[in-house]
């Protein structure tokens, strides 16, 4: 039998059980800011944190969390400028010059999106925050001579104002995040 010929079945997530819904609901609005955050969370919804830590390790392996990351709010940390710069790379290069972007510590995000020709030709971007738009500048020039960035067009776009900034949504209406029992 030719195997080539058979679809395969994409992988299905787990059933949630109700310590799985109180814990996604614990986790969305953040995690809270104390030493012991799995622990703290635990209280609150009836688990241990060894069950806390094990849960998301669970739910992180079968794609139902993609990933945990923090969502910084850049100005109430002291960050008054952060610009998007857009770049024309050469497709062949995008992957090496991505890597050298993302490993300065003053970009926090750094990715590959297509381009839109005619109208944006621009396919890699990154979003560089610092305390000023002198600073951000300064790491800009930096970039741009550590990764031999000089003869690549692009347009460098400060933030004028945010609407929204937030982490991942799991429930439209969380369920209740109380003591084990509620909900």
């Amino acid at each position: 039998m030719d195997l080539s010929l058979i679809t395969p079945v994409p992988p299905t997530r787990p059933a949630l059980d109700d310590a799985d819904r109180r814990l996604l609901a614990a986790i969305q609005p953040g995690l809270p800011l104390v030493t012991r955050p799995y622990a703290d969370i635990g209280t609150r919804i009836g688990l241990s944190e060894h069950e806390v830590i094990a849960r998301l390790r669970r739910l992180g392996e079968a794609g139902v969390i993609r990933r945990l990351g923090v969502v910084v709010r850049h100005h109430e940390v002291g960050y008054g400028a952060n610009a998007m710069v857009v770049w024309d790379v050469p497709d062949e290069q995008v992957r090496e010059l991505g890597r050298c972007l993302a490993g300065f510590d003053f970009i926090t995000l750094c990715y590959r999106r297509p381009r839109h020709l005619p109208q944006w030709r621009y396919n890699l971007y990154c979003m560089i925050h610092g305390k000023s738009r002198e600073e951000v500048h300064a790491h800009l020039e930096w970039m741009v001579n550590r990764c031999g960035l000089q003869s690549l067009p692009h347009e460098v776009l400060f933030s004028r104002r945010r609407f929204k900034q937030r982490g991942a949504v799991y429930f439209a209406e969380p369920p209740s995040v109380g003591s084990a029992g509620e909900g």
